[in-house]
């Protein structure tokens, strides 16, 4: 099947190259010319595991093109999939205008019928207002085609948006146009292998699903913090906490982590943007007004014990920081939690020594050159003369270290763990103090 699709970002691209794998013709454009002309050489604008190879494959085959000619791809694909940027503001205003703009391309250039499909996260009523885009530049020259618009939002995962792609958990299809889903159905076919998994459903349900999926998770995750809290005062163990009641099958085990908060480019703006949406309704949702509110205070949490361990006196200390994306495998630094640490290290007179495997560049860009971060190549270099370790991000190659050494190299050793990623234990067995979150060995007096 062809397949055209507007927006190479890290959803679109990894949808672009999967499609491509599984033996679709599909022809990805986007606005960014060098974008383009980087993905045309094979050259990736963003960290996503086995995406590189992934291109590169489909380029070799001649199953996926890239172009920056919006009539090109509006003309190319049987369906048409629409996958550029949503921006949120922080009042939770999501910008449709490059959405918009690919709809009024479309209904400028098609030429015969079509499937087009919103895949970018979108308020609810975002494909009526597509189809109404649409069938307004058709209107207007006289083009008699048929064109059904369908919502399909995207439930991948920075870090494992290759594997979501080729392996959903669920496929949701927002359309009661029996043609459109029959053409989407057929688009899944490869990747669905079993038929509950694929969701038909009216368009408004589709992307109101989205939003709900990820303010679902968020809260888990805030929810989770909060208990951690509780842990501390209570002498408990939240990881032990955890175990317990991940294991109970209404609940699962998925994103009951506690940590120092969550980030990324879809949490926090989803929940923002449902929020609004409900506020505009007459409907406030106090629920994810308290989520937002708890996973705030959160970021600021390895700040705050650090205070403690030192007795509040920051001013002078030299900090290693190691991890900066929001998650692994990832260069994002939307919304990470490690721009709040770093933010309140300087403010505080600190120093850091910042390595992250990935996202060093990334972050540069937003946090600029300043007197007190140190940019480091590897993860022993930014513990050369630090007092303490903090570790905001859980890099596989940050799992296993030699605490030992941690201990002598330090000058005053304490690891401040964002991620509970290590043992209290082992950690203090080796002479460092240990701060996790919701550990019990790190209440605030």
């Amino acid at each position: 099947m062809k397949v055209s699709l507007f927006g190479a970002g890290y959803v679109g691209l990894s949808f672009a190259a999967s499609l491509a794998e599984a033996g679709h013709e599909v022809l990805c454009a986007d606005a960014d010319l060098a974008r383009i002309e980087g993905l045309q050489r094979g050259l990736m604008p963003l960290h996503e595991p086995d995406l590189e190879a992934l291109v590169a494959a489909g380029l070799a085959a001649g199953t996926l093109r890239f172009t920056a000619d919006e009539r090109a791809a509006c003309l190319h694909g049987e369906v048409i999939f629409i996958v550029v940027n949503t921006p949120a503001d922080a009042e939770g205003r999501v910008d449709l205008r490059h959405v918009m703009a690919v709809a009024a391309g479309i209904g400028r250039h098609r030429d015969r019928d079509a499937v087009v499909v919103c895949k970018s996260t979108a308020p609810v009523g975002t494909a009526d207002q597509v189809e109404m885009v649409l069938n307004g530049e058709l209107s207007q020259r006289g083009a008699r085609l048929r064109v059904a618009v369908a919502a399909n939002p995207e439930f991948l995962r920075e870090g494992s948006a290759v594997r979501d792609c080729r392996r959903p958990d669920r496929v949701v299809i927002g359309s009661e146009n029996p043609w459109a889903v029959e053409v989407l159905t057929r688009l899944y076919a490869p990747f669905v292998e079993n038929p509950a998994q694929l969701l038909v459903m009216d368009r408004r349900s589709a992307e109101l699903a989205k939003y709900a999926a990820n303010a679902m998770l968020a809260t888990r995750i805030s929810f989770m913090n909060e208990m951690a809290r509780v842990a501390e005062h209570a002498g408990a163990d939240i990881e032990m906490v955890r175990r317990a009641i991940g294991a109970d099958r209404r609940i699962g085990p998925d994103f009951l982590q506690a940590g120092a908060g969550y980030g990324g480019s879809c949490l926090a703006k989803d929940v923002r943007a449902l929020k609004r949406m409900a506020e505009r309704d007459g409907y406030p949702l106090r629920i994810l007004t308290a989520v937002e509110a708890t996973n705030h205070e959160q970021k600021g949490r390895l700040f705050e014990l650090m205070t403690h361990h030192f007795e509040g006196r920051i001013a002078g200390k030299t900090i290693a920081v190691w991890g900066l994306a929001f998650k692994p495998d990832t260069d994002d630094m939307r919304d990470a939690p490690s721009l709040v640490l770093l933010e309140r290290l300087r403010a505080a007179g600190a120093r850091v020594q910042v390595y992250d495997p990935v996202a060093m560049s990334t972050a540069r860009d937003l946090v600029g050159e300043h007197e007190g971060v140190r940019w480091c190549g590897a993860a022993d270099e930014a513990l050369q003369g630090a007092d303490a370790l903090a570790l905001v991000t859980e890099w596989p190659e940050f799992s296993r270290p030699d605490f030992a050494r941690i201990a002598q190299v330090l000058r005053s050793p304490a690891i401040f763990d964002g991620r509970n990623l290590y043992e209290a234990a082992t950690v203090e067995a080796a002479g460092i103090a240990y701060y996790g979150i919701g550990r019990g060995r790190s209440l605030l007096r």
